[in-house]
């Protein structure tokens, strides 16, 4: 697990493609700070991927597979020798969560649709998948090529973000452009409140019917089954009598 606050900028030293050109990816990355203290196994997010450790060739230099479907579905596959990465080591149980809970598990790929510098901060709008434009809410948490900021606006396909001096000059968010691809996290609670949702009977009703299958009934439309008792008044008297005897 991550936070979304960078520890460091690296830089991609080389890439192979051992599998081919549609395979997989084998990166070098050179980050001093961040292979201070790891180990093979280990795992480091990679501008918002979580990889992992597969060899520390000389100091300061890690290396890390990547499979063909991260490359599809991640801006990875775009990384160039010399390319900038935002980089974090895996956060300890005894560490502040200075940004909120990042998985490193990349949900789709955004594009920077719009970029307005301010006095000292740079407003930027993101276009993103539709399908991940629900889980994204106004002054809730994304994780965008691995950092943690806070959503500033919302749109049908789009989110809006403010980056502050520290994140223009400490991560790759600096040196965006409009066009540039970044990796989107959205917040997994999010992701994990529809899925309790869809569990529940009343959305699955609901949802049913939208399918056009007609509403099904729910706990208050089922009515006790009707038990008639076609015996006259006076002969359930005179069955009391008897039993009272």
């Amino acid at each position: 697990m991550f936070t979304g606050i960078v520890e460091e900028v690296g830089q991609v030293v080389e890439i192979s493609r051992p599998g081919g050109p549609s395979g997989d990816a084998r990166l070098s990355l050179r980050g001093p700070l961040v292979t201070s203290d790891v180990h093979r196994g280990d795992s480091i997010c990679v501008s918002g991927v979580c990889l992992t450790v597969t060899d520390l060739p000389e100091i300061g230099v890690f290396t890390t597979d990547v499979m063909p479907e991260t490359l599809r579905r991640t801006s990875l596959g775009d990384l160039l020798p010399g390319s900038a990465v935002n980089l974090e080591r895996a956060v300890r149980a005894d560490a502040r969560l200075g940004g909120h809970v990042v998985q490193g598990h990349v949900d789709g790929v955004g594009v920077i649709a719009r970029r307005s510098p301010g006095p000292r901060w740079d407003e930027v709008e993101i276009s993103i998948p539709v399908e991940l434009a629900r889980y994204v809410a106004e002054k809730g948490s994304v994780t965008v090529s691995g950092v943690s900021l806070t959503v500033t606006s919302v749109g049908s396909d789009t989110f809006g973000v403010s980056l502050i001096p520290t994140t223009l000059s400490e991560t790759t968010l600096g040196a965006l452009t409009v066009g540039t691809t970044v990796n989107i996290e959205v917040d997994v609670l999010a992701k994990y409140v529809e899925r309790l949702l869809e569990a529940s009977p009343s959305v699955g009703a609901l949802r049913h019917a939208a399918r056009g299958g007609g509403e099904r009934p729910g706990p208050t439309d089922i009515q006790p089954e009707s038990h008639t008792d076609s015996q006259p008044d006076s002969q359930r008297d005179s069955q009391r009598d008897q039993d009272a005897r």
